[in-house]
């Protein structure tokens, strides 16, 4: 019981852990770690990841996505996004998706974390952080994939360029883009 509430203690609300983040805080590991789900301390979100719930007026928050992802993927390097992503840029996207995909250097495959699915998304190069340039070179990417007309976004997504950082772009374009995205981009970038 001793280790047990020293376990609790350690624990801080809103944390996402690993069960081995977890192994010097206690001799009986897997013991502790369901007496504290037991209990409610503690919420199991997928093998060996726990979440700390953090209470707000309106009860259990979920655990913060980015946290979440990194502690599953146990890395940084990752951006989490959506197609409904795509409407914030202006280019005449406007249906919202459910899908959150995670580009990233480890996994591939679709996760439950917690009541939460991710789509991993492996790929060599991952942006730092998920930004306009990075949003329309995706888009691009999944152009096949979006309910809107396919003919139309491409018109609009080349008067975007024209708002855009082009250095930035070009590099993404690169990095980051397929084939066919690389050649639409090619036209779009020499006006």
């Amino acid at each position: 019981m001793k280790q047990l509430e020293t376990l609790r203690k350690q624990l801080s609300p809103g944390q996402v852990y690993r069960r081995a983040d977890l192994e010097g805080m206690t001799t009986a590991v897997d013991r502790n770690l369901h007496a504290l789900v037991q209990e409610g301390s503690l919420e199991k979100l997928s093998g060996g990841l726990y979440y700390v719930p953090k209470q707000s007026v309106f009860g259990k928050l979920p655990a913060d996505e980015q946290q979440l992802v990194a502690a599953f993927l146990k890395d940084n390097r990752f951006v989490v996004t959506s197609s409904s992503d795509y409407n914030a840029l202006g280019v005449g996207t406007t249906q919202l998706y459910n899908e959150r995909r995670v580009y990233n250097q480890k996994r591939h495959g679709t996760f439950k974390l917690g009541n939460r699915s991710f789509r991993f998304v492996r790929k060599t190069y991952v942006p730092e952080k998920l930004t306009k340039e990075f949003l329309l070179v995706d888009l691009v990417n999944r152009l096949n994939k979006l309910e809107e007309d396919q003919t139309a976004l491409l018109e609009n997504v080349k008067r975007k360029v024209k708002e855009m950082d082009r250095t930035t772009l070009s590099e993404l374009v690169y990095n980051f883009g397929t084939v066919g995205t690389k050649k639409t981009f090619a036209s779009f970038l020499k006006d």
